[in-house]
């Protein structure tokens, strides 16, 4: 007996009833294995044994990444960064764009360089952050500079890092040089103090002995304070120099 029957492209035409009814057979003992092995009972080796072997990435790569060429020497490059209380973020990050600008792939966005290299910069607990991370949550390397101080450089250690620079002193038998290399080395740890240079000069000049003070506004004539806050920064540099000589 032949019946109609509709094609995948919406054309009818005639079919024995035997074609269906294998047809039909085929399906139900595809659809018979798919349920057998979504309903098979895992074994207590099958629970304690994993088959995956890693965890999905924090970071959400652009679409040139498939194109980034990976160049095995310029790991031995990058600074490492392991996460602890002492170690300066800043001078990390800093470090770290630096080797990733003299990367040269003009198939890659400098964008991506950075997120295709900074895991490997990361040892430690710094790297089991970054694994920690919502996945996903990495799309661009602005977000992971933002999530890196938001970890590694909290709140209360920037309010740490901006009452040191207030009470800033001088040390006894501290050159200027080495008074002022030290001061700058603070700023230089927390550039995001939010402090006007006007207050960063003041901070450091009242820091100073008597003595020191003194000897300030003599090397300037005695127009120290009636200078642009800008030009006393540089004054102060040019006076360390000198005083390094």
């Amino acid at each position: 007996m032949r019946v109609w029957s509709r094609t995948l492209s919406g054309r009818l035409c005639r079919v024995s009833s035997s074609f269906l009814e294998n047809m039909a057979e085929e399906d139900n003992q595809l659809l018979h294995n798919d349920n057998n092995e979504n309903n098979r009972v895992r074994t207590l080796r099958d629970q304690m044994n994993p088959t995956r072997t890693s965890a999905p990435s924090c970071i959400v790569f652009p679409p040139d990444a498939s194109h980034f060429n990976f160049k095995p020497e310029i790991i031995q490059l990058l600074p490492s960064f392991y996460g602890l209380d002492l170690e300066n973020l800043y001078l990390h990050l800093r470090e770290f764009e630096e080797v990733c600008n003299i990367y040269n792939d003009s198939n890659c966005s400098m964008n991506t360089i950075r997120l295709k290299l900074v895991p490997f910069s990361l040892k430690d607990k710094a790297k089991t952050w970054l694994q920690n991370l919502r996945l996903g949550s990495i799309r661009v390397w602005d977000e992971m500079q933002q999530q890196f101080l938001k970890k590694f450089f909290p709140s209360h250690k920037t309010n740490s890092f901006k009452r040191k620079i207030i009470i800033f002193t001088k040390k006894p038998g501290e050159t200027f040089y080495q008074c002022w290399d030290r001061y700058r080395d603070l700023l230089n740890t927390c550039p995001h103090h939010g402090f006007e240079t006007w207050r960063l000069v003041s901070y450091f000049y009242e820091g100073l002995t008597a003595r020191g003070r003194q000897i300030v506004e003599l090397m300037c004539n005695g127009t120290f304070e009636d200078k642009d806050p800008n030009e006393t920064m540089e004054y102060l540099d040019l006076l360390a120099e000198n005083a390094q000589n």
